[in-house]
């Protein structure tokens, strides 16, 4: 794998000079267009600082807490909404809070470092608002037909599930498509090739915002 041309964490050689600008990185995406699997291969190039996010569910046994997410009880997340704690907050389905927390994200971009949020496109917007620098991409799938498919070929749901949630994934590519949250769009038709476009993107990016 080739090096960046921009060192994804350029740290200070001197003490005395200052950590170069932190990247806030937004990468959304619906359901099965295989967002996991480019954010894994990009971490191999850019150290990124995955944001933790805060919720009010029940952890399960396998779950560590400020690991996977940090459980709150629903009175505390109330409060740090009202204390303007955090970045984004939703609702959902009317019973658990989720949210990511301003203070760990801000911290970690005035120490230099690339802050990676999965997030959706509501709470990217919401992001958006706070932190206008933050840099937003949305994946694609190369076709509706194509995301179904693969929704299918998945095999972990029942078909009503899977047409749930792909008439909820066309919801959310034409949400996207109408905001003015995301800098660029990268289509998922190849993984080789996706991969090489995200990376040009937030080299071009990082160069952009160290300059």
């Amino acid at each position: 794998m080739r090096e960046p041309q921009t060192k994804p964490r350029a740290r200070s050689q001197d003490r005395d000079e200052p950590d170069p600008p932190g990247l806030l990185l937004q990468i959304s995406g619906p359901s099965g267009v295989g967002k996991t699997t480019l954010i894994e291969r990009l971490h191999s190039t850019f150290d990124f600082v995955f944001s933790v996010s805060a919720t009010t569910r029940a952890r399960t046994e396998k779950e560590v807490d400020g690991v996977d997410y940090l459980f709150l009880e629903q009175r505390t997340f109330e409060q740090w909404i009202r204390e303007d704690r955090f970045l984004e907050h939703a609702q959902v389905f009317g019973r658990d809070w989720y949210g990511t927390l301003r203070e760990p994200v801000e911290r970690s971009l005035s120490e230099g470092r690339i802050v990676l949020l999965d997030i959706d496109v509501q709470g990217a917007r919401q992001v958006k608002a706070h932190l206008p620098e933050a840099f937003g991409i949305f994946i694609l799938p190369p076709s509706e037909e194509v995301l179904h498919d693969r929704l299918v070929g998945r095999k972990r749901d029942a078909p009503e599930v899977i047409e749930r949630r792909f008439a909820e994934a066309k919801s959310e590519i034409e949400s996207a498509r109408s905001s003015d949250v995301y800098d660029a769009m990268v289509v998922n038709d190849d993984l080789e090739r996706a991969v090489a476009e995200l990376r040009s993107l937030i080299e071009r990016r990082l160069e952009r915002t160290r300059r």
